[in-house]
This record gives structure tokens, C-alpha cells and sequence, in this order.
């Protein structure tokens, strides 16, 4: 998987030199003199990483602030100029290494993000969730009621967040197991499981979509080897929960259930303040799925056909209504009218409902900027190169180191986004270094979002938010929900391994 290159020369210069083109000398404007070399630009990378470990875990800094303050850290120490980071007020025109990091990936994950968090946001203020839970249980049966769950996760998990999907569709897991009389996880778990696995690995959620950004990856290939890889490792999940639901026996919280009709009375509340009148006739299935699957299969099939048509106007057009930009918007027009107007919303209630739901992205973006800063601070400074003949000289494939780190700062500090966005400008030089697909690349970020979420636990916001909605005691969870997610993370991992031979 790797080309044979010249390895990497340690400078003389009381700087490291950066690894730049030839015509471009070396910058000299650092603040540390001590380092030296590919040893050197380790030493850096590794108290980087520690020093990020060390923010979020003990300090409890915002993961923003955590990554901008190393990124500078590691900049600074690895030799780059004060100017180089951030600029000068004498040449405007110059763009900082922060500023570039920062906007090359904000500009392509940023409107991607706030499009479909607004989708997401319509469909669940709709009543799409409960129409699409309901019909599946309906369709299923009481004893498949669990597969039922599984695939309302799977389906609603594509455009809504894995907070908000819970928050959504955890009274119907309370009613579906209270009629059951079984335990609770035998419907909890594989609705978490369809959850996690489309947040972790199909866009436009913020993991798979901010790697893609990072490592230049077309959507498409990003969604087809998410669907490839993620498939599979749900249903090794689903395997799981059925065998650990039966052994291990979870009441229905009897809080939770009285605090979600709570809850639930007081969305109605802000539904009507804000000009939404919920109807008597609920949103047809079809048009749920039709609006969850139109930017999906758009993003598709322009992917196929910059792949199996020649450069024509029929192709253009396909490539025009696949762009991932203009493909959500098309659905989101969609939910606007089907959704909204046509079921008698105000032109006041959409614009309501899409503004409050932007409002968490804010934190998302900023991390997943932040990242991006990261990964420019590593490439400009030389570090991310030094990383790479490092891990060449490993020879492990770049698509198990990719898992492995990323195994690595998810267990280490718990959030799968920093996770994700770390990996990516870690292991960016490596794929750089050779000629690999998209569809090779798409499977790396499979691994880095795979390995994202393994062996959640109590440093992981998911891990008590399970815990609290489902009322499971901390030992069950991690005997579950833990356990959950590293199968889920092992079985897209492995998928994404295997296929890797193959493209």
C-alpha cells in the first residue's frame, strides 16, 4: 500500500527543516531551538497529543479551546514563524496557517452540517420519527418488535443526531417494552445501535463528513462504503443485543417515561407557540422515506457517473443535482412543503423550527474547525511528515494505523469527533505519500470513524445519556452499551480492512 520514497533528512539548522518543494527555503522564525530532526518533530507530536489528552480529560477545557491552544503549542514548538501561524496586519492578503486550516474544512462541512441538521430538524418535529417506529412495529409484529426498533434507528439515524434521535424515539422503546413486559434493552439496544452506526459513518453527520473534508474524499464514496461497512457491523450489533437482552433484565423507567410525556407536552407547547399545529393525520411513511433517501441516492448516482459516463450534458446535470450541496437542499425544500406547508405550517413556524435546531451546531463546527487547524499546523510544520516515514517504517497499512489511533483518542478522551478530526490530519501525509482511490481513502475514513467509537464509556457524554434514558445501572452499561459500540466499531473496521485489499 505504500511507494518506496526518499526518507526523510534530519536539517542541520538550528530549526527543523520543513519538508516544502525545493524553491521554498526553510522558515526560521520558531520559538523552540532544542529540536532537531524526524526525532524532534516526534518528541513534538507526541507531547501535542499528550497535551490535548491532558486539556480535555483533566482540565475539562472545551474541545475548541483544546485543539486551538495545541495546534499553536505544537506550531510553535516544531518551528513555525509566529507569522506563519497567524499571519501579519502588514499583508492582508496573507493567509495564516490557522485561517487556512480553519476555512478549507469549514467551507465544505459547514453548510452540509446546517443542512442536514435542519432536515433532520423538520422531520422530527413532524412526527416523521413516531410514523416511521410505529408503521415498522405494525409491520413487524410484537415478537420482531425489536428488529422493528433496530431499523427506525438505522432509517431516522441518517438525518438527525444520535441525542436527538434518542430523545425522540425513546418513549416508544418505553411503550414497545412495557407491553412486552421483557427488558428494556431488547428494544433499546438495537435502536442505539441503527444510531450510532449512521452517525459514525454516513454523511451529513459531522464524523464521516468533516474526515471527508479533511482527506478530500467525494460524499458519495464516503456514503457507499459507509452503507458497505456499516450494514454489517449493525448487524453484528443486533446479534449482540438480542443475546445480551435475554440475559440481562432492565425495567422500563418508570421517571423517564413520566419525564418524556413531560417533555413531549412541552415541545407540543412550543410547537403551537411557534405556529405548528400538530394533525390528527399522521405524515404517510413513504414520504418520510422518500425525503431521508432523495439526497442519498442523488449524492450516488452523480458519484456513478463521473465513474461510467463520459464528460456529456447528461452528466453534468447528474453531477449537478448529486453535488452534496444542492442535493440537500433539494430535500430540504421537500421537507419545507411536504412536511410543513402542505400540512398546514406557517412560512413563521419553518423558519422557527430551522433557526432553534442551528443553534448545537455552533460547538460542532468550532471542533471540527478546529481540527482542521490541526491538521495544517501538523502539515506546515513538517510534524505530519515526520509521522509519516515513521509509520511507513512500521509497515502496518494505513488503514489499521488510521483505526488504531483513532481506538486510541477515543478510549483516551471520549469524544468521537475529536477522534475523527485528530486522526484524519494525522494519518493525511500517509495518503498523500501514494496514488490510492477514492474509494480506498473512503474506506480509511471508515476505519477512523469505526475506530471513533469504540468502548464507549464514562468519559463519553453517550454513555450516561444511555445510562439516564433507559434507566440502566453504570455496570450494565458498560456490560452493554459499552460492549455495543465496540462491535460495532470491530465490524466496520474489519469490513472496511478486507475491502481495502480489493480497491
Amino acid at each position: 500500500m505504500f511507494t518506496q520514497r526518499t526518507p526523510y533528512v534530519p536539517s542541520v539548522l538550528p530549526l527543523p527543516r520543513r519538508l516544502r518543494p525545493a524553491e521554498t527555503p526553510p522558515h526560521t522564525g520558531g520559538l523552540l531551538l532544542l529540536i532537531d530532526g524526524t526525532a524532534g518533530l516526534l518528541t513534538v507530536a507526541a507531547i501535542g497529543i499528550a497535551l490535548l489528552l491532558f486539556l480535555i480529560i483533566k482540565v475539562r477545557l472545551q474541545p475548541f479551546v483544546a485543539l486551538l491552544a495545541v495546534s499553536i503549542a505544537v506550531g510553535l514548538l516544531a518551528g513555525l514563524s509566529v507569522t506563519e501561524l497567524f499571519g501579519t496586519v502588514q499583508k492582508s492578503d496573507a493567509v495564516s496557517t490557522i485561517e487556512s486550516g480553519m476555512g478549507g474544512i469549514l467551507g465544505h462541512v459547514a453548510i452540509i452540517i446546517g443542512l442536514g441538521t435542519m432536515l433532520g430538524a423538520i422531520l422530527e418535529v413532524s412526527g416523521g420519527a413516531e410514523v416511521l417506529a410505529s408503521r415498522l412495529l405494525g409491520l413487524f409484529g410484537e415478537k420482531r418488535a425489536p428488529l422493528a426498533m433496530g431499523l427506525t434507528g438505522l432509517i431516522f439515524g441518517v438525518p438527525v443526531f444520535f441525542d436527538v434521535g434518542i430523545f425522540v424515539l425513546a418513549p416508544i422503546v418505553y411503550a414497545a417494552a412495557k407491553r412486552s413486559g421483557k427488558s428494556v434493552l431488547l428494544y433499546c439496544l438495537p435502536l442505539l445501535a441503527g444510531l450510532s452506526m449512521t452517525h459514525a459513518f454516513l454523511p451529513p453527520h459531522p464524523g464521516p463528513v468533516a474526515a471527508a473534508g479533511l482527506l478530500h474524499v467525494d460524499l458519495g464514496w464516503v456514503i457507499l462504503m459507509g452503507i458497505v461497512c456499516g450494514i454489517p457491523a449493525v448487524l453484528a450489533a443486533w446479534a449482540f443485543s438480542a443475546w445480551i437482552g435475554r440475559r440481562i433484565f432492565v425495567a422500563v423507567p418508570q421517571d423517564m417515561v413520566e419525564a418524556a410525556e413531560e417533555a413531549k407536552a412541552s415541545v407540543l407547547a412550543e410547537q403551537r407557540a411557534a405556529g405548528v399545529e400538530p394533525r390528527e393525520t399522521p405524515v404517510p411513511l413513504g414520504t418520510v422515506l422518500g425525503i431521508i433517501g432523495t439526497p442519498l441516492i442523488l449524492i450516488l448516482a452523480a458519484t456513478f457517473s463521473s465513474i461510467a459516463l463520459d464528460p456529456s450534458t447528461l452528466r453534468s446535470v447528474i453531477e449537478f443535482f448529486g453535488n452534496p450541496f444542492v442535493a440537500l437542499t433539494i430535500a430540504l425544500f421537500l421537507a419545507y412543503y411536504l412536511l410543513g406547508i402542505r400540512r398546514g405550517w406557517s412560512r413563521k413556524s419553518l423558519e422557527t423550527v430551522s433557526t432553534a435546531s442551528l443553534k448545537p451546531v455552533g460547538n460542532i463546527l468550532l471542533v471540527v474547525g478546529a481540527g482542521g487547524v490541526f491538521g495544517a499546523v501538523l502539515k506546515g510544520s513538517g510534524v505530519a511528515q515526520a509521522l509519516s516515514d515513521t509509520f511507513n517504517d512500521v509497515g502496518l497499512p494505513v488503514i489499521v494505523l488510521s483505526y488504531l489511533i483513532s481506538v486510541v483518542l477515543r478510549v483516551a478522551q471520549g469524544s468521537a469527533t475529536v477522534a475523527i478530526v485528530t486522526t484524519a490530519g494525522i494519518v493525511a501525509p500517509l495518503l498523500a505519500e501514494g496514488d490510492h482511490s477514492q474509494a480506498f481513502v473512503a474506506l480509511v475514513i471508515m476505519a477512523i470513524s469505526a475506530g471513533s467509537i469504540f468502548a464507549s464509556h464514562v468519559n463519553d457524554g453517550g454513555f450516561w445519556m444511555v445510562a439516564k434514558y433507559f434507566g440502566i445501572s453504570e455496570r450494565d452499561t458498560l456490560k452493554t452499551w459499552t460492549v455495543l459500540e465496540s462491535v460495532l466499531s470491530v465490524g466496520g473496521f474489519v469490513v472496511a480492512a478486507v475491502l481495502s485489499l480489493f480497491v
